[in-house]
């Protein structure tokens, strides 16, 4: 699989109709008629574009809009939540974290405390990352294994790209203040 289909599927994806749940069924039956190795490919791509937002400016906005209590796992979760919005507002959010004062998903949030936020409101998407073992598992019977031969396979296929682990990079500048999203999510306890 490579970059484009993967972004065909998650730009599909993103625009279904349905929970987040009802979606990644889609997806994963979309991964199912494959063969295994594409959700191996599938989840490389995934942890590469997912490894490119882990960025501290990123991270600043991501923290901004949930209160100041997005934790490491968090924003982890929120990257996949971001891959999950689809090719066109991943790449605009990339070049400027301040762009996702732009995302509809983001402002149906402004003015709402944390405690009202729906589960599928939550810009955060945890599940995103299961799905590709989810397939591969049942396409090669390895539903027993813990998911050791589909995490082996994707660190095989990770080295045979020539994939490195990165830190979190500079993607915009490092004091950037974020003032559209600051707007919104003013600081403070109303916003915790």
């Amino acid at each position: 699989m490579n970059e484009d289909a993967f972004w065909a599927l998650i730009d599909e994806l993103s625009g279904r109709p349905g929970t987040r749940d009802e979606r990644l069924e889609w997806l994963e039956g979309e991964l199912l008629r494959r063969p295994a190795e594409e959700s191996v490919a599938f989840q490389v791509r995934l942890e590469k574009a997912c490894g490119a937002a882990d960025t501290h400016a990123l991270w600043r906005a991501a923290n901004r809009i949930e209160g100041g209590g997005c934790t490491d796992d968090g924003f982890h979760y929120f990257t996949l939540w971001l891959v999950g919005q689809g090719r066109k507002v991943y790449a605009s959010v990339l070049a400027d974290p301040d762009a996702l004062a732009d995302v509809s998903d983001v402002r149906a949030l402004v003015g709402r405390h944390h405690d009202d936020w729906d589960d599928d409101e939550w810009p955060e998407w945890e599940e995103l990352d299961y799905v590709a073992q989810d397939a591969y598992d049942e396409l090669t019977g390895q539903e027993d294994d813990d998911g050791e031969e589909f995490l082996e396979a994707v660190e095989a296929a990770e080295e045979d790209e020539g994939e490195e682990d990165e830190e979190r990079g500079a993607a915009g500048p490092e004091g950037s203040a974020l003032p559209r999203l600051t707007a919104l999510f003013p600081p403070g306890p109303s916003g915790s």
